[in-house]
């Protein structure tokens, strides 16, 4: 019953019914009668919805989330096949200790500020990452980010956040930043960041980033993002082509590049 189904997407993204009914154009009641089965949705608010979770419309309409993406570190086991649809993506062990650390690094620097919860991290996950290739022409993390209604997210961040949790590196958090709610992850006092993996330029870049990004709302970020070319250029779901930000507007550019005409 597609109403569950809203339901289900709803708690599993961390969103709440008033968010959603602002975002379809309609009163919370009124989106508690589709969670309840009670009211049908229109076409319109029915895509809205399926533009949120970033899932394609017909497969939304069938209360399916379609393939699922399957995130592992590189190995030489073999696969069995699933029955399921899914889209596999191997990322290097080296990549994932890398992120791990750099992750750290940022929670200790700005992980306890009230804005920072899940949201802002993603955008400050990409906007480093994706700044850093443009200047640099070289990639820092070189994570996957998938595009959503949110903005970019990177893929292999719940797989790594959750393996920090259990082994305690961090603590996950339910807060509110306003009126939204939102997750915190602070880091475990004891634990100190790995920065022998970052040379200079990587960690003066980051921490660029982090002073000029960092005091940001998830909203002010998620429309800043939204008007980045690699988000603007991505299909809904897919991933974001690095290459992309070579043609960047001057808004979100933040290489300077030389316009000079050479004879």
């Amino acid at each position: 019953m597609l109403s569950k189904f809203i339901q289900q997407l709803r708690k599993k993204h961390n969103l709440t019914q008033e968010f959603l009914a602002s975002e379809i154009g309609v009163s919370r009641p009124t989106y508690m009668q589709i969670e309840q089965g009670e009211r049908d949705l229109t076409i319109t608010e029915a895509r809205k919805l399926a533009e949120i979770f970033g899932i394609p419309f017909d497969i939304f309409l069938q209360g399916k989330e379609g393939a699922k993406t399957i995130v592992e570190v590189k190995s030489g086991k073999k696969h069995t096949q699933k029955k399921e649809p899914e889209i596999r993506i191997s990322v290097p062990q080296e990549k994932v200790d890398k992120f791990r650390q750099i992750l750290l690094y940022i929670l200790k620097k700005v992980g306890g500020k009230p804005n920072v919860g899940m949201t802002v991290l993603y955008k400050l996950l990409y906007f480093i990452d994706f700044d850093y290739y443009e200047k640099y022409e070289e990639q820092l993390m070189g994570l996957v980010y998938l595009k959503n209604h949110h903005g970019p997210t990177p893929l292999l961040f719940e797989n790594l956040i959750d393996d920090m949790t259990k082994k305690g590196d961090v603590e996950a958090a339910k807060s509110k930043f306003y009126q939204y709610p939102q997750i915190k992850y602070l880091v475990n006092p004891a634990i100190e960041p790995d920065l022998s993996i970052l040379n200079g330029q990587e960690q003066k870049h980051i921490d660029w980033e982090l002073e000029r990004l960092s005091d940001l709302t998830a909203n002010q970020l998620t429309e800043l993002s939204h008007k980045d070319v690699p988000w603007i250029s991505a299909e809904n779901g897919k991933p974001l082509d690095f290459e992309s930000v070579f043609y960047r507007t001057p808004e979100t550019s933040v290489r300077e590049y030389d316009n000079t005409d050479e004879d």
